[in-house]
């Protein structure tokens, strides 16, 4: 690995990192790059986010999950397959496994071919209106359909490829990796489902009938979400909840497996379920 991408959050903690790991690298004849985002917050020179996976073999993100997140998205959308090595500097992470003071050492295994890279699975959500898909995105954790912020339930009606589910009034709903079950489904009662299982969650936010419940699919599976609740209802879908599309009556949101997955490379000690027992406190 020659050429070596940085994507840092823009907090106070990260500047002297992502100065530090700059030297560190180019001091072993890395040539770093620095996208756009976090070279202006240090006044440094940067290259275009889009553009930073098709030049560089890797990508740091200093950060967390949001960051991660944001990083996933862009090398999905460049459809490169650019290894992310995560580094924690937040309080919860389930992506970013290795933390500041674990950085150097962990980097250089990677940098020497030690380390596993995993692969996540990724969906691809597209807002289809009037039979015309107007959108599409690919998304590592979730695509959320729900409400604004008047007091009132979504109608759905939900199929799964050719074969109709169910109509839900809700809150929302959910369409979650096995990655994203931890973060927003879990917290809508969805279960924790594997990374390397094969499929994905739906999960109904608060819905009006306690017997909808979430459900997993196989990752063959096209999900398709109509919205029935009148447009002024102020609905939504978020992407990984960072990225924001207003829905008009009768959309469809498209939602299945991407053509892509992520590649995370792994902490050397830390497997799945430690990482578990940590962020949950099981056991404490």
């Amino acid at each position: 690995m020659k050429k070596i991408g940085i994507i840092a959050k823009n907090i106070p903690r990260s500047h002297g990192a992502v100065r530090k790991l700059s030297k560190w690298l180019s001091a072993r004849g890395k040539k770093v790059f620095l996208d756009e985002r976090t070279a202006l917050d240090l006044g440094m020179a940067g290259v275009a986010s889009k553009d930073l996976p098709s030049l560089v073999d890797m990508i740091i993100v200093l950060g967390g999950d949001g960051t991660l997140l944001s990083a996933a998205r862009l090398v999905a959308d460049s459809r490169k397959s650019v290894p992310i090595f995560g580094v924690n500097l937040g309080s919860l992470g389930f992506m970013a496994e290795v933390s500041l003071n674990e950085l150097y050492a962990n980097l250089a295994k990677a940098l020497a071919g030690k380390l596993k890279a995993e692969e996540r699975m990724m969906l691809t959500a597209g807002i289809i209106r009037r039979g015309k898909k107007v959108s599409e995105y690919n998304v590592l954790n979730d695509a959320v359909i729900s409400k604004g912020a008047i007091a009132r339930m979504v109608s759905l009606e939900v199929s799964v490829s050719d074969d109709y589910l169910t109509s839900i009034r809700a809150d929302g709903l959910i369409l979650a990796t096995p990655t994203g079950s931890t973060a927003y489904s879990l917290s809508a009662g969805g279960p924790i489902i594997h990374p390397a299982l094969q499929c994905f969650v739906v999960t109904p936010i608060c819905p009006h009938t306690l017997s909808n419940r979430p459900i997993a699919i196989p990752d063959s599976a096209v999900v398709r979400v109509k919205l029935i609740s009148r447009s002024e209802d102020s609905v939504s879908l978020s992407l990984d909840g960072q990225v924001v599309s207003p829905l008009r009556l009768n959309d469809i949101v498209e939602v299945k497996k991407a053509k892509y997955r992520v590649r995370l490379i792994k902490h050397p000690t830390k497997d799945y379920y430690e990482i578990l027992r940590t962020k949950l406190k099981w056991g404490n």
